[in-house]
């Protein structure tokens, strides 16, 4: 486990407290406030106002996306005045400084928090560091403070350790003449405990302070990290519920004097629509946010005044009623820093608490038409002079883009074609492949990235899709068991939001939607190579290694036997793509025709 993290350097002059404590009450204080809150100032001996607005900004699921994502990944939804909807190009860390330093200009007590999952998941420009660029960029940015998510347990908690410690990675040792110096912000995870001593493995909670001004941060990830992370991410590790352990620090605070309290909690929900700046509070919205983050809302102690949020990537901003009836703001910035969020904290200084009828937010864009930030600009143009060497190489050539997107998509069945591949030369019996959808980070696009269209498929655009580092590993399942694998896609953990394995060509069947449960998988209907599976025969399967210990709910295929461990699953795809790929003979995109729907 890590060892306690050390003081943080800071470059700000804002006073930084390790703990501190608080009650929180909704507060019958509106009619009190003035209009605008004004600031505290202490010049020409004036005493400071009762009421101090203190912004609150946030983001969440980076997931190292240092340069402009791609693609749909790239861009946000907005919803025009007159009902219609267009599309904007955004996120990249050169504009999402810029807007956050601008945003923070006249605001004196100004406080950035994040929702988890800033790392892990990441391109290569990230990812083959370890992600250490994207700790420099978060540093650099003026992070303040976030929650873990599952994704910084991608590598396990020593190197979660690492990242906020710093030091040269175990394996690989150190990438430039300088030694990582790790996070200037804390990382919080208050509900993951090391098991052996049932403590915390970093800081539950943190106490931001300016003058008299005091606001608390607890940080939790979902409860359900092992299910969606492998199970050596997590050796050692337990989980909590979020509600009991949000609740229990939130006590703790109020009994060191902080009484505004805010939770980074990375869990979520889901929109009642996909424009960023949607108003899930206007009259006949109806529920304007679904999905576990409304019962983590709906429990957590009124004690706590606004949870930052994340996981689902969507974009929200929220009121949900908390135990006592009283609204409290939720929020979620989408991910891959494409939004922001501005919150206005109203801090009353008679009772140290937020009056939280004053609570005001907004999403906001990170465009690209504004200037870039010159530190961001040096920072990816060092990193990606270091990763050149690697990304740059050609490993295939497509004849169109091989999107990511759908039930059943080109880019999950080329993975799946992939690993079957790579599993027969392992093994000539190998039947077939399944690829988990969540492990698809994105598509394979056409055109280069100066806009051109070439075709070529770089390592690079290969990580950018399967960053994991997963292994692909055979197992043998009985015929029978294979059914139960395509039931737990709509059933048992996965019944409320399937998840549907993307297959290797031969096997087909029908999913029928109009259905419940488990029967919404067509026994009848699956066919291998066209012929019906027996459930007495045995048939070998390869998949990735996450998949292979039960990941994502599929708790049979966490049971297979005669286990071979083969190379990571990028290595399978980058193969598959030079043995059948040139510049003269592309490959297309799979038809995605593998799973019949019936809605």
């Amino acid at each position: 486990m890590p060892a306690t993290p050390r003081p943080h350097r800071r470059r700000r002059t804002t006073r930084l407290l390790a703990a501190a404590a608080g009650l929180t009450t909704a507060g019958a204080l509106a009619a009190a406030l003035p209009a605008s809150a004004s600031a505290d100032d202490h010049r020409g001996g004036h005493r400071p106002s009762r009421y101090q607005d203190v912004q609150l900004l946030s983001f969440n699921d980076l997931h190292g996306n240092l340069e402009p994502p791609a693609g749909s990944s790239g861009r946000v939804t907005e919803l025009q005045p007159d009902g219609t909807t267009k599309t904007i190009d955004a996120g990249g860390v050169e504009y999402l400084a810029t807007h956050l330093r601008e945003a923070r200009e006249g605001h004196p007590y100004s406080i950035t928090a994040a929702g988890g999952d800033m790392v892990g998941a990441s391109p290569l420009i990230s990812g083959l560091f370890h992600d250490e660029p994207t700790i420099e960029a978060l540093n650099k940015l003026g992070l303040d403070v976030t929650s873990v998510g599952n994704h910084e347990f991608d590598e396990g908690a020593k190197e979660l350790g690492r990242l906020q410690n710093g030091g040269c990675h175990p394996t690989d040792g150190c990438y430039t003449d300088e030694e990582f110096e790790g996070a200037d912000f804390p990382y919080l995870a208050a509900n993951v405990l090391d098991e052996r001593t049932g403590r915390p493995v970093l800081k539950p909670y943190w106490v931001w302070q300016k003058k008299d001004v005091k606001v608390g941060f607890i940080g939790v990830t979902l409860e359900d990290t092992p299910g969606v992370v492998s199970a050596e991410g997590v050796k050692g590790l337990t989980f909590e519920d979020e509600v009991e352990t949000i609740n229990k620090y939130a006590k703790v605070l109020q009994r060191q004097g902080v009484k505004s309290i805010v939770a980074l909690v990375h869990e979520g929900g889901a929109p009642a629509s996909q424009s960023y700046n949607y108003d899930c509070d206007a009259p006949g919205a109806g529920d304007g946010i679904s999905g576990p983050i409304v019962g983590i809302a709906e429990n957590v102690t009124p004690q706590v005044d606004a949870l930052v949020t994340g996981h689902t990537h969507a974009a929200y901003v929220c009121t949900v009623d908390d135990p006592a009836g009283n609204p409290r703001m939720v929020t979620s910035a989408s991910s891959f820093g494409r939004l922001y969020t501005d919150t206005t904290l109203t801090y009353d200084r008679f009772t140290g608490d937020i009056a939280r009828t004053s609570v005001a937010s907004a999403n906001h864009v990170v465009t690209r038409t504004v200037a870039k930030a010159p530190d961001m600009t040096e920072l990816i143009g060092r990193w990606n002079t270091l990763a050149a060497p690697v990304g740059n190489r050609p490993v295939g050539y497509i004849s169109a883009d091989v999107p990511s997107t759908g039930t059943e998509s080109p880019m999950g069945d080329l993975i799946a074609d992939a690993q079957l591949a790579y599993g027969k030369e392992l093994d000539p019996e190998t039947d077939l492949a399944l690829m988990n959808p969540g492990g698809v980070r994105a598509g394979l696009t056409y055109a280069a990235k100066g806009g051109e269209g070439d075709g070529v498929v770089t390592y690079a655009e290969g990580f950018t899709v399967q960053p994991f580092s997963n292994t692909v590993n055979l197992q043998d399942f009985t015929g029978s068991d294979l059914v139960k694998v395509l039931q737990e896609q709509v059933s048992g953990a996965n019944a409320a939001s399937p998840r549907i394995l993307q297959p290797s060509s031969g096997l087909t069947y029908t999913l029928d939607l109009t259905k419940t449960g488990a029967d919404r998988i067509v026994v009848d209907s699956i066919r291998l190579n066209g012929a019906a599976i027996d459930p007495a025969a045995t048939y070998r399967v390869a998949t990735n290694s996450f998949l292979a210990g039960g990941g994502d709910g599929f708790t049979t295929l966490g049971t297979g036997t005669n286990d071979l461990v083969g190379t990571d699953d990028l290595a399978a795809l980058a193969q598959y793509l030079t043995a059948n790929s040139s510049p003269a003979s592309p490959i297309a995109p799979p038809a995605a025709n593998r799973i019949t729907i019936v809605r």
